[in-house]
């Protein structure tokens, strides 16, 4: 039988594809309306996605940010850290990439790498995972007491599952780039990344700062599911937007164009599909 996290039972029957682009579509429309409001009243948005290996984080995000507008929205998926951030408090490198005012960040896996894969993996030591836990309600206590509006969502997938897309990724030219050793290798760490999510969520489940699981098996139940949720937990609305009004083109004062042989243009490839 699969392994679940936080989940009992059979899987729920997946969602229909045009049910689900219908409400992908109601749901983006919403999200720039979401935008709008956080421009105009100057709020500062942070969205944490985590969860395991193919878990259907990044899928999530594309659709979060696909209609917002990347001056406002931006994606923060930070590499590993250098020799210099190493030496760093664990947190400051996080701390650059926050918003100011009238800017969503959605973070794609986030501080919280120091509770997973560096501890399951062995890349911190016991002393800075200890401290980590004791210290990150802590900065997102501060964070929300500054004015930040804090979402956090943990990506929830069975082992069955994940092992099957791992499968389609390694089949598919065009995403196999998603594939890493360190993804591979969390499919013999399953029950060690388990008691670590375990662990974290118990000291990082704040009042202030709450964690909200998302069942993805279903990668367009899982979408739609996590959108809709971040747009009910937030205080926005409407903010009328400015009258636009396209102006009449002025009359030609006599500007002649150069001619074309002198650029040099990019061949019509599609002349030959």
């Amino acid at each position: 039988m699969a392994q679940k996290e936080d989940r009992d039972g059979k899987d729920a029957a997946r969602l229909p594809r045009k049910t689900y682009e219908q409400e992908l579509l109601r749901l983006q429309t919403e999200l720039v309306r979401l935008q709008e409001w956080v421009r105009t009243e100057g709020a500062r948005l942070v969205v944490v996605f985590e969860g395991r290996d193919a878990a259907g984080k990044g899928g999530t995000i594309k659709r979060v940010a696909e209609y917002l507008n990347p001056r406002i929205a931006r994606i923060a998926a930070l590499p590993m850290p250098t020799e210099r951030q190493r030496t760093q408090w664990y947190f400051q490198r996080y701390v650059e990439h926050l918003p100011a005012a009238g800017e969503i960040v959605l973070f794609d896996r986030s501080w919280y790498n120091r509770a997973g894969v560096e501890h399951v993996m062995g890349f911190c030591t016991q002393e800075e995972y200890r401290l980590f836990l004791r210290q990150c309600p802590v900065f997102e206590r501060m964070l929300v007491e500054d004015g930040i509006l804090l979402r956090k969502y943990w990506f929830s997938v069975s082992d069955t599952e994940q092992q099957e897309r791992f499968r389609r990724r390694l089949e598919d030219p065009l995403r196999r780039w998603k594939l890493s050793p360190m993804d591979l290798a969390s499919i013999s760490h399953w029950e060690a990344y388990s008691r670590a999510k375990d662990e974290m969520l118990a000291h990082t489940d704040t009042r202030e700062a709450p964690w909200y699981v998302v069942e993805s098996d279903d990668k367009r139940r899982a979408r739609l599911n996590t959108i809709a949720h971040l747009l009910g937990s937030l205080p926005y609305r409407d903010v009328a937007p400015p009258v636009l009004r396209l102006p009449e083109r002025p009359p030609p004062t006599g500007y002649t164009r150069p001619p074309r042989e002198l650029q040099t243009y990019v061949p019509d490839h599609c002349a030959r599909l």
